[in-house]
């Protein structure tokens, strides 16, 4: 009679035989998703600005899921907040895919679809033209579209993972989560030193001579400037004959004989010329 009294009710063993069927339901895409040996990570090219403010450039997971994947398959990248890396569920359909604005509120988004054909086992180099990467947070413009690939809002740090899923969003295969990836950061204004005292030697005697150089370029140019336009300041001298008027003739001065004896002297006695011959016998 205790033994009845104590025990459980008749319909609990199955109620909590079919919250754990419910349960392991839940937990059967996550438990049989397959785990491929690849870690993401910044391109160790030499690229400038792999790393910026925004945005991060990713190596491509080339030949990661080509023994996994159909033609109809996509391959995703999943971009969260390092914090929240952990809390990601996978999407089971595509209406759960993550779009960017999600970042903010739950810490995670999916962007970047693509198709294995944009993945070849090639070599990236031969007839590309460039480097192969994926530049997360690279398109500006996309703000309105289902699966932006918006600026990233700040400097994280942040983790990322690809996913491959069929073409019902279902996924299959995924990689492991990336490093923590953290993104440069301006300095305010107001942040900057600018007190002399903290510049190095060479930078103080560099700034010296650039100011000089300055100061006697200006003065070269000074110096110039005052010889083209002195003429405009200072005119000169108009010649004589510019001073007369504009009729040029020749002008004859008669040093050689005083003016008063070139006046008593008769016709054909002018000094240095021969007298003329007399006809009388």
């Amino acid at each position: 009679m205790l033994a009845a009294v104590m025990g459980p009710p008749r319909g609990q063993p199955l109620l909590g035989l079919h919250m754990l069927l419910m349960a392991l339901n839940c937990l059967w895409p996550s438990l049989s998703l397959e785990l491929v040996p690849y870690t993401p990570q910044v391109t160790a090219w030499d690229l400038e600005g792999k790393v910026t403010a925004t945005t991060f450039s990713l190596e491509q997971p080339r030949c990661v899921f080509d023994e996994h994947a159909s033609a109809s398959d996509t391959v995703w990248l999943v971009v969260a907040f390092s914090n929240a890396s952990r809390s990601f569920q996978n999407p089971e359909t595509l209406a759960d895919i993550p779009a960017s604005p999600q970042l903010l509120t739950d810490g995670h988004y999916m962007t970047l679809p693509l198709s294995l054909d944009w993945l070849p086992c090639d070599d990236p180099m031969v007839g590309s033209g460039g480097v192969p990467v994926l530049r997360v947070g690279h398109d500006h413009g996309c703000h309105q579209q289902p699966f932006c690939n918006a600026p990233l809002p700040g400097p994280g740090p942040y983790r990322v993972k690809f996913l491959l899923t069929d073409a019902k969003g279902s996924p299959r295969v995924e990689t492991k989560w990336s490093d923590p990836i953290t993104l440069h950061q301006g300095k305010t204004p107001g942040s900057i030193d600018t007190w002399p005292g903290r510049r190095s030697g060479s930078m103080i005697v560099m700034t010296s001579i650039l100011s000089s150089l300055t100061g006697l370029l200006f003065l070269a140019f000074l110096a110039a400037s005052t010889a083209r336009f002195s003429s405009l300041w200072w005119p000169e001298e108009a010649p004589e004959q510019l001073r007369i008027g504009s009729f040029m003739g020749k002008r004859y001065m008669t040093h050689h004989i005083p003016p008063s004896e070139a006046a008593t002297l008769p016709v054909g006695c002018e000094p240095g010329q021969d007298p003329l011959p007399s006809l009388s016998p």
